[in-house]
Order: structure tokens, then C-alpha cells, then sequence
């Protein structure tokens, strides 16, 4: 039975550790988080989103985003500005760095993991999804607020190291 709990836990680590290193591969080559990223997908994809429909997207807290734009701004990636229609709305949008910042198209460990996701059959997708839920329980992590980005730390930390 030991062998079990300790393939079990392997596994577990495994997930975490492939999470780090991909963090560690983003950082490194485009100098961003993997939260910070897709909010520049998002925005990229949606043109001048507001900060709430950025959050709905990516399914963080309004702070969250918040947080993640004060650092997208800070290097340039992105520019906030109030909507001609409606002065209380702020929309954001991508600078000409930020498109590069894109353009580049780092793999984010996510993406990479929904494609191949969405390839399974729906039953295989089901037991999956039935399994992780069944090991957050075990590990008492079912409360914990979690988005669907796949990055170790806080989500408002920066790249730098």
C-alpha cells in the first residue's frame, strides 16, 4: 500500500515541479508571470477589455487583476484609459511592447495542457477532473481559491527574481 501513497505523491510533485520550471521558462524568456501573460492573451484577444472583464476571463479576483495591471503598466506592456462613452469605465489595452511581448508567444504551461485536455474523450476528461477534485479533498485544499493559471506563488508576485 506504501508504494501506492508514494506513487500517489510522486505524481503530485511531479505537477508541482512541472509548474515551476514552466514558470521559471516564461519568466526567463519573456520576463513575465504566467498570470501576467494571460491577461496580455486576454487583452490581446478582446482588444480593450475593462479590468471586471478581464477578471471574469481568467476567473481572478477584481484585486488580482488589479495587481497584475499595476505590473503590466509598470513595464509598459499596457495602457489604461477612461472610455469616451462612459467616464467611470477604465479600459486597457496592449502598446506597441505588449504586442511584441505577444508576438513572441511563449508556452505557457496551460495552454499546452488544454489543448491535449480537450483532445481526450469526454468520459477520460470527466475521470480526470473527478480524480484532482478527489486529491484537493485528501490534501485539504478543496476551500482554497485557485484560478485555472498554472503558476507556483502569488499571482501578484513579479518575474524578477
Amino acid at each position: 500500500m506504501e508504494n501506492r501513497v508514494a506513487s500517489a505523491l510522486i505524481a503530485i510533485r511531479r505537477i508541482v515541479r512541472a509548474a515551476e520550471f514552466a514558470a521559471r521558462k516564461l519568466a526567463a524568456t519573456s520576463g513575465l508571470t504566467a498570470s501576467q501573460m494571460v491577461v496580455l492573451q486576454i487583452i490581446g484577444r478582446t482588444g480593450r477589455p475593462s479590468a471586471g472583464a478581464i477578471a471574469d476571463q481568467a476567473r481572478l479576483s477584481q484585486a488580482t487583476v488589479t495587481a497584475l495591471l499595476d505590473k503590466l503598466e509598470e513595464k509598459g506592456l499596457i495602457a489604461r484609459s477612461r472610455d469616451p462613452g462612459d467616464r467611470r469605465r477604465v479600459t486597457v489595452a496592449l502598446t506597441p511592447p505588449g504586442i511584441d511581448a505577444l508576438s513572441v508567444r511563449p508556452d505557457v504551461l496551460q495552454n499546452r495542457f488544454a489543448e491535449r485536455f480537450e483532445k481526450l474523450e469526454s468520459w477520460e476528461q470527466a475521470a480526470i477532473i473527478a480524480a484532482l477534485e478527489r486529491v484537493a479533498v485528501l490534501m485539504d485544499a478543496e476551500g482554497i481559491d485557485a484560478s485555472p493559471i498554472l503558476d507556483v506563488g502569488s499571482l501578484q508576485r513579479s518575474a524578477e527574481p
